[in-house]
């Protein structure tokens, strides 16, 4: 995904949970007449104020989205970049501030059922908006992977121009990236100014990928690729002068641009940075990162809190761990059995395509599993992808890249094939159900399909929500029988130890002042994750406080949820209802999830009683 200008979706805990109060009934006048009580008429016009706040909000949404508006057809819109000048970045936060304003002033329990999820989520969405917009995040806009210099190549590998029109738009897009930069370079110089900066580790990791995509030959491949997929049915002079106008445009802006972009961050940039690696150094560090651990966790918590729950589920997995390595048969320390996983040929593929085949494999096995734990499958499917070269040295083992049916793009369920003796086969299946299905894929694509809902809750990506999804999916991999060995199945371990250590490493970085090397050490002795991927997670916590912390808060609450209805609901149980019931109103924040699905138990229990009677 691109990081253009931050849109906070995510969710904090310290807002209104989801009531479901009934509204009041008409009252018998004495004339005969049903006339509306207070209560009633104060709810109707609750009721009409969120839908038109709602109206007005996605209204701006849109305004303010080229991509949704070239969606729609938008020409002009389809050859801009996001605009993120001060001024419009100012008129943006007051805007919000105002709609959140209304909001607050609105009784969640006098709406319906279904727009008090919407107003959650919508509170969430305005709350932390208002809450981040003084701490300016844009003035730090990249992280060690990605940010707005990759944001062309994520544009060409979605854009399918059908028409020429279309393809001159994307011309116009190459053309306008030079202004894109500039902002965007513009904004890193207020960060110098003011000691919001990356840290130095980051901004080094960042211009190495800057110096990838500064390659003629890279740029012209990456840029050119939407015009190559234009209909061959189009007139071929026609598609020939567009070709022609869009290898000018990456010539005379594209291509000059990423040089500039790459000079700024060596001579300019990384001389000024930061040596430090915690948030909590910069001018109100610490106070930005106490909204961030609320914003990524969507929970009422501090990073004390949230350490000391790391170390406990840190602790619960390694106990878990030694169980497996017994049934393994290994004789020999925790931290040999390690260094065999970690060294032995047999858990590595030789080549690329060797692990993208186990990739695709153990894909097509779950497909296969789904619908035995889901009702409901989404239409759009997804492919098992390589991670791009210019990529990959930095990038993370997998990665989801959403779809888009209107626009003919699967899923990408993108595996990283950079230094093969890094990728380990064992800790593939969990990979894979995180990313594809059925994770992200399928919660993100049938969070696309949901209907009668506000555009918001169909794009909303709550991380705690999402990330909680993807993590309890890899638990849920072993009751689909995708776990075919020990090996395997301490690859799930690994990965849960991965997630549990995240909680420990990113409070320790950010708020505790860890090293990189303490940071590296949980990982390192506690799971069989390679050094190379823990080298590059750990650059990742740095580059991006607060969202490591949101997988196990949200996969925590998900299994708590299924261990109450399971033990509510005994042998009547049904796994595939409660799936979909999780996942069928899309991502909200966990208080609203947790008050949900409650509901949802509390509805079962009841209907069975009713059917005992």
């Amino acid at each position: 995904m691109s990081f253009q200008r931050p849109v906070y979706l995510l969710a904090g805990a310290s807002l209104l949970a989801l009531s479901l109060a009934v509204p009041a009934a008409a009252v018998a006048a004495p004339d005969g007449f049903a006339h509306k009580s207070a209560a009633q008429s104060t709810a109707e016009a609750d009721s009409e104020a969120f839908n038109q706040l709602v109206q007005d909000f996605e209204a701006f949404e849109y305004e303010n989205s080229p991509g949704a508006r070239a969606r729609d057809g938008d020409l002009d819109a389809a050859g801009q970049w996001a605009d993120i000048s001060e001024a419009t970045l100012i008129a943006q936060a007051e805007a919000e501030a105002g709609f959140l304003e209304r909001l607050e002033a609105i009784d969640s329990a006098a709406l319906e059922v279904g727009d008090q999820t919407s107003y959650a989520v919508l509170d969430y969405i305005l709350r932390f908006r208002v809450e981040l917009s003084p701490f300016n995040e844009a003035r730090r806009p990249f992280m060690n992977d990605s940010g707005f210099f990759t944001a062309p190549s994520y544009a060409s590998s979605s854009t399918r121009p059908r028409t020429i029109e279309r393809a001159e738009a994307w011309v116009a897009r190459i053309n306008a990236i030079p202004g894109f930069f500039d902002a965007n370079i513009d904004w890193m110089r207020r960060g110098l100014a003011d000691g919001f900066t990356q840290p130095r580790l980051i901004a080094e990791l960042a211009a190495s990928q800057i110096e990838a995509l500064s390659d003629p030959e890279t740029l012209q491949d990456l840029l050119i690729a939407p015009i190559d997929r234009l209909p061959e049915g189009l007139p071929a002079d026609q598609r020939a002068r567009v070709r022609a106008e869009a290898e000018a445009a990456i010539r005379d802006a594209a291509i000059p641009a990423y040089q500039d972009l790459l000079a700024f961050f060596r001579d300019e940039y990384i001389p000024q940075t930061r040596e430090s690696l915690g948030i909590s150094e910069v001018p109100e560090g610490r106070q930005y990162y106490q909204t961030l651990v609320r914003y990524h966790t969507t929970l009422d918590t501090s990073p004390e809190e949230v350490h000391q729950r790391g170390l406990n589920e840190v602790a619960r997995i390694r106990a878990e761990m030694d169980e497996v390595i017994e049934r393994t048969g290994f004789e020999g320390t925790f931290a040999e059995f390690l260094n065999f996983l970690r060294t032995d040929p047999q858990f590595y593929a030789e080549t690329p395509e060797e692990l993208l085949m186990h990739a695709a494999w153990i894909a097509k096995r779950a497909d296969d599993a789904m619908p035995r734990f889901f009702g409901r499958l989404p239409r759009l499917p997804y492919g098992v992808r390589p991670v791009p070269d210019t990529m990959a040295p930095t990038y993370t083992t997998g990665r989801y890249w959403p779809g888009d049916l209107e626009n003919g793009v699967a899923g990408g369920y993108m595996v990283n094939t950079y230094d093969l003796t890094q990728r380990p086969l064992y800790t593939l299946p969990a990979l894979t159900v995180h990313e594809a299905v059925p994770g992200h894929h399928h919660q993100i694509s049938i969070a696309a399909e949901l209907e009668d809902v506000p555009d918001f809750r169909r794009d909303s990506y709550i991380t705690a929500f999402g990330e909680g999804w993807g993590l309890y999916t890899e638990t849920l991999a072993t009751d689909m029988g995708l776990y075919t060995t020990p090996y395997e199945e301490f690859g799930r371990l690994t990965y849960e130890m991965w997630r549990a250590c995240r909680l420990v490493v990113d409070t320790g970085i950010h708020y505790m002042g860890w090293t990189q090397a303490q940071a590296e050490a949980c990982l390192l002795d506690n799971s069989a994750l390679a050094p190379h991927n823990v080298r590059t997670e750990v650059q990742r916590y740095i580059a991006w406080p607060g969202q490591a912390l949101a997988y196990k808060s949200g996969e925590l609450l998900m299994r708590d949820l299924r261990a109450r209805a399971e033990e509510r609901l005994g042998a009547d149980f049904d796994i595939r209802a409660f799936h979909d019931r999780l996942l069928e109103d899309g991502a909200m924040p966990l208080s609203a999830l947790e008050t949900k699905m409650l509901s949802w138990i509390d509805e079962q229990v009841a209907a069975l009683a009713e059917g005992a009677e």
